[in-house]
C-alpha cells in the first residue's frame, strides 16, 4: 500500500510519525488508535500515559526485523489523541478515586453511574474510529490505556469479519462482572466482550496466572480455551519446544483472529510499570515467537491492541516499559501484514 520514499536505518526526521516514519493515513495499511484512558485501573494508575510513551520510544526501534522483515513497508501510522478522550479520563478518574479507594463497597449509585456513561461513550468512539479504519480496508491497532479501551474495536472487527477468533494474551482473565461496580472495568473487558458482542469464533487465552473460581466457571461455560502460566512452564521445563506448544495453542483459532495483547502478559520485568504486575509470565522471545506463528500459520490479523504499559514514575529514570511496549506494538504490526508466498 505504502509508496513513500524511506530509508529506514536514517534517524528519525523531526515531526515524523511513530517508528519515524513519514507515512499518514492515506498511505498506510496499519492504522493506530491511541486511548489514553485509565479510570477504572483498581491497582496503580499511569497506563493514560502509554500511548504518548510508546509514541516517543517508537524513534529508538530499529525497524528491519529479524522474523517479520521489513514491517515498515506497510505504512504504520498512528493518530493524534482525542483530547474528548483526555476529558472523559479526568472526569472519570475523579470520581472513580473513592470507590477503588473504598473497593466497590458502598454507596456509589450515582458516581458509577457517571463514569459508566462515560465509558460507554468512549466505547462509541472507539468504534466508530475503529470502524472507519476498517471500512478504509485497513488494519486497526489500539495502544491504551488499559484494558476496557479495546472493547469497542473487538466489537466493530467482530462485525466486519463473522466468526472472527480472539487470541488473547494476559496475566489475568479479565472476566469478572462489573468489578467493583465498573460495568466497563479493566478487569470486565473479555467478561463483556463474550456477553456482548456476537458471532464470535474461538477465544483462547494465553499467560493466564490471577483469576478468581468464578472467572474459571465463565470460561468454561463460553468454552474458552485457557492456557496457564504455569502449564506452559511446566511443559517447557518437561523438554516441550515453545514453538510446537504455540502451534498447539494458536490451532483451533480460525482463519482470521483479533489479538488483544495485555503487557502484563509478560514478566514483570519488563513491565515493572503496569497497572496490576503478576509474577511469571513470557519472556519477549517467547511472545515474539507466538505472535510470529500465528502470523506464518496463514491467519489473517483484522485487529489487534496493546494494553497497559505504563511509563516511568520517577524522574531521570530509565524508560524501560515504553521501550519494550514500542517494540512488542512493532511486533503486532509485523503479525498483522499481508504474507506473500
Amino acid at each position: 500500500m505504502s509508496h513513500v520514499a524511506f530509508d529506514p536505518d536514517a534517524a528519525a526526521a523531526p515531526g515524523s510519525g511513530i517508528y519515524g516514519l513519514p507515512f499518514d493515513h492515506s498511505t498506510s495499511r496499519v492504522v493506530l488508535l491511541p486511548v489514553a484512558f485509565d479510570a477504572t485501573t483498581s491497582y496503580r494508575p499511569g497506563t493514560a500515559s502509554g500511548p504518548s510513551a510508546i509514541f516517543e520510544a517508537s524513534m529508538q526501534v530499529d525497524l528491519f526485523d529479524s522474523r517479520f522483515g521489513k514491517v515498515y513497508e506497510q505504512g504504520i501510522w498512528m493518530k493524534d489523541e482525542d483530547p474528548r478522550v483526555a476529558a472523559w479520563n479526568r472526569e472519570a478518574s475523579e470520581l472513580a478515586r473513592p470507590i477503588v479507594e473504598a473497593g466497590g463497597l458502598g454507596n456509589f449509585g450515582g458516581p458509577l453511574s457517571k463514569i459508566n456513561t462515560i465509558c460507554q461513550s468512549l466505547n462509541d468512539y472507539v468504534y466508530d474510529e475503529t470502524m472507519s479504519v476498517l471500512k478504509a480496508g485497513k488494519v486497526p491497532g489500539l495502544i491504551g490505556g488499559e484494558h476496557s479501551t479495546p472493547f469497542g474495536a473487538i466489537r466493530a472487527c467482530a462485525e466486519m469479519n463473522p466468526g472472527m477468533g480472539v487470541l488473547h494474551v494476559d496475566a489475568h482473565m479479565d472476566l469478572r462482572d462489573a468489578f467493583e461496580g465498573f460495568a466497563w472495568s479493566h478487569a470486565s473487558i473479555m467478561h463483556n466482550v463474550l456477553n456482548r458482542v456476537k458471532g464470535l469464533g474461538k477465544f483462547v487465552q494465553v499467560g493466564i496466572r490471577d483469576f478468581g473460581k468464578r472467572e474459571m466457571k465463565f470460561a468454561e461455560l463460553h468454552k474458552v480455551d485457557v492456557h496457564l502460566d504455569i502449564d506452559l512452564a511446566e511443559k517447557m521445563l518437561n523438554g516441550a519446544a515453545w514453538r510446537d506448544v504455540c502451534a498447539t495453542m494458536i490451532e483451533p483459532l480460525p482463519a482470521k483472529v483479533y489479538v488483544s495483547f495485555d503487557i502484563d502478559a509478560l514478566d514483570p520485568s519488563l513491565c515493572p510499570h503496569t497497572g496490576t504486575p503478576v509474577p511469571g509470565g513470557l519472556s519477549f522471545a517467547q511472545a515474539s515467537l507466538l505472535l510470529e506463528t500465528l502470523w506464518r500459520s496463514g491467519r489473517k490479523v483484522v485487529g489487534f491492541d496493546l494494553v497497559e504499559v505504563a511509563p516511568r514514575t520517577v524522574e531521570g529514570e530509565p524508560e524501560w516499559d515504553a521501550n519494550v511496549g514500542s517494540r512488542l506494538l512493532y511486533k503486532l504490526c509485523g503479525c498483522a501484514q499481508e504474507r506473500v508466498g
